[in-house]
């Protein structure tokens, strides 16, 4: 049984009218999974990140603005959500879930967090609806493991992973992989190990082979022990903020590859679902269950 990771917290949290985050995707994840036959049985619920450990690896200045609700408007602006203390309690718990996939990915080779990917938030500062970097975080997490040394993130979000790139700067253990949209957000790229951008209107054919090569790479250069997966689904054709046109069934091959590699290698592999920004919630669950799919979760 593949574990999975949610917290009905995940889908609460009040956000004006018509707000560009769709809120609702995670909650609807949960209930396609159970539709299809998966038992309340198979998910783990986490507890919130205490802010101590958050201090550990990010400015303590910021987490204590941010968490009070002392931070200035400009960084909250940035980061794009209006304060509140759901905002904060949701935020510490979805952090504490992917943390808590990549720990149960390494006892059972994989899992998957219903959430996470808060791949814009930097040491000091959060911005583009990302407060804290969970998949920085989460490779800390799994380099606590006897035999887990160097750890790859594999970021496929259509936006650059810019803030887990400039964590893991100076880690030379940590391992960072973005292939995004090279016009998207964020316009002032960071520098991963590798980067591939894509033009707009990429399509499925360019994009797996492109990964494929990618990754092989990857895995040749950086050794890894182990891998943190961010599934954005933002790349796909009907996304509003993506420009790229992978369709579904791209998805999934893509999502199948990245588990299939680590399989053959024999990594564990904590997957998170990204960003995906339809909003047509129906229609965005279908994309993002596609990860569901290639992990073997369900069929």
């Amino acid at each position: 049984m593949i574990p999975l990771v949610f917290h009905p917290i995940y889908s609460q949290l009040s956000l004006p009218d018509r707000h560009r985050f769709p809120i609702e995707k995670y909650k609807g994840i949960r209930d396609e999974l159970m539709r299809r036959g998966i038992s309340a049985s198979q998910f783990s619920k986490p507890n919130p990140i205490e802010n101590d450990l958050l201090m550990r690896f990010y400015s303590p200045e910021y987490v204590q603005q941010l968490t009070t609700g002392n931070l200035d408007k400009k960084a909250m602006r940035r980061i794009g959500f209006p304060w509140s203390e759901q905002l904060i309690e949701r935020t510490r718990t979805a952090v504490a879930g992917t943390c808590l996939t990549a720990n149960l990915a390494i006892e059972t080779g994989k899992a998957l967090n219903l959430t996470g990917g808060y791949h814009h938030a930097f040491a000091d500062f959060g911005s583009g609806f990302c407060l804290f970097n969970d998949l920085y975080l989460a490779a800390k997490a799994m380099q606590t493991h006897p035999g887990i040394d160097n750890v790859l993130i594999i970021d496929l979000d259509v936006h650059q992973g810019d803030g887990t790139a400039k964590l893991a700067e100076n880690d030379n253990d940590i391992f960072t992989l973005s292939l995004h949209g090279e016009k998207n957000f964020p316009h002032r790229k960071q520098v991963s190990n590798i980067d591939i951008g894509f033009v707009k209107g990429a399509a499925d054919d360019e994009y797996l082979s492109t990964l494929e090569q990618a990754i092989t790479l990857a895995f040749r250069q950086y050794q890894p022990d182990a891998i943190i997966y961010d599934a954005g689904v933002d790349v796909h054709v009907n996304d509003d903020l993506g420009h790229l046109h992978i369709t579904t069934q791209g998805v999934y091959e893509r999502d199948k590859m990245v588990f299939e590699l680590a399989q053959h290698k024999g990594l564990p592999i904590a997957a998170v679902i990204g960003g995906g920004y339809q909003r047509d919630i129906d229609a965005l669950v279908d994309v993002h269950i596609q990860l569901y799919r290639a992990a073997g979760v369900i069929d």
